[in-house]
């Protein structure tokens, strides 16, 4: 009795093993589903995906939704999108977005635009509902030197024929930053700007920056201008620092060399003196070699000191002469 128990509790695993995995090879619900939506795919094809490890849910589940929504979309395709990496259910939903909405998109460029790395939902949205994006603030200098610090509001609608190849939102930031920088610079005066700020949305948008992007500008709104810095005071204080130190240097120059010829000279003038120095030593080997040839007699020398005596005496009266007249001049001065 128990052998028999036990035989009929392995028959029913076995049994439920064998229909789980029928059933999950063979996803009767899923087609039954498919089948009264009027979708028109059969078992055979339900397995064979199973076998190419495709979940056969995702193809046929979008395949209901697309056809409800009156969409004729190929089961070849959504498996082929599938195996490419890309995700389906994304792009139906892209594609009854976009029927609902009137805009034109087909299988083959809402494929191509996911592959990209796109999200093509949010661009069939964006192209119903258009994108406002705020730049970063863009400091300009007007040509009187003030600078001006702006902030706009770029609205964006996606352009579904540009979103394979088409530059980003980072470049029409950048486009729009530029744009605002040449505007505020081609103004004469800062008030111009202030007074007429939108003059610059006007500037930016003739320039068509939206060319080669992913998106078309719909306009462009100054939404703040700041006034920033005096940029041409702070360049001529800057230049005048600059011009003051490279005086300072030309004169710190001039002194260091003429503190050199100063040395120089007194180099030269100490050589002098040595010269002199050694040149007088000569005297009286000179003055004892006289005497001992006979060319120069004792009242020749005695002549000779008193020449120097008178000399000497003439200088010290000189010297004090001197000396009075710059004290007299002093005391003229003072009185």
């Amino acid at each position: 009795m128990e052998a028999n128990i036990g035989i009929i509790i392995a028959i029913a695993v076995v049994s439920i093993l064998g229909l789980w995995i029928i059933f999950y090879f063979i996803p009767v619900g899923l087609w039954f589903s498919a089948l009264v939506s009027g979708v028109r795919i059969s078992l055979l094809q339900l397995v064979l995906m199973r076998w190419r490890k495709i979940p056969p849910a995702v193809i046929v589940n979008n395949l209901i939704s697309a056809t409800k929504a009156g969409l004729r979309l190929n089961r070849d395709d959504l498996e082929a999108h599938f195996l490419a990496g890309g995700r389906v259910k994304a792009v139906v939903n892209a594609l009854i977005s976009a029927d609902k909405a009137n805009i034109n998109l087909d299988f083959k460029t809402a494929t191509a635009i996911d592959l990209a790395g796109r999200d093509v939902l949010e661009a069939v949205q964006m192209s119903v509902k258009p994108k406002v994006i705020n730049t970063p603030p863009v400091a300009a200098v007007a040509k009187d030197g003030i600078q001006l610090i702006a902030k706009a509001r770029v609205t964006l609608r996606a352009n579904i024929k540009q979103l394979v190849g088409g530059a980003g939102e980072e470049t029409i930031l950048a486009r729009v930053g530029e744009g605002i920088v040449t505007s505020i610079g081609s103004a004469n005066n800062h008030k111009q700007v202030l007074e007429n700020p939108d003059s610059i949305s006007k500037v930016v948008l003739s320039k068509g920056l939206d060319s080669g992007t992913a998106y078309e500008i719909l306009s462009i709104d100054i939404a703040d201008i700041d006034v920033g810095k005096n940029i041409g005071a702070m360049l001529q204080i800057d230049q005048a620092n600059a011009d003051k130190n490279i005086a300072q240097a030309k004169a710190e120059e001039r002194r260091a060399m003429a503190v050199a010829a100063e040395q120089e000279m007194r180099a030269k003038a100490q050589e002098a003196r040595a010269k002199v120095i050694l040149a007088e030593a000569e005297i009286p080997k000179a003055i004892s070699e006289a005497f001992r040839s006979g060319n120069l007699g004792i009242m020749d020398y005695y002549k000779i000191e008193n020449v120097k005596a008178d000399t000497s005496m003439r200088d010290s009266i000189g010297k004090t002469q001197s000396g009075q007249g710059k004290g007299k001049s002093n005391d003229q001065t003072k009185k």
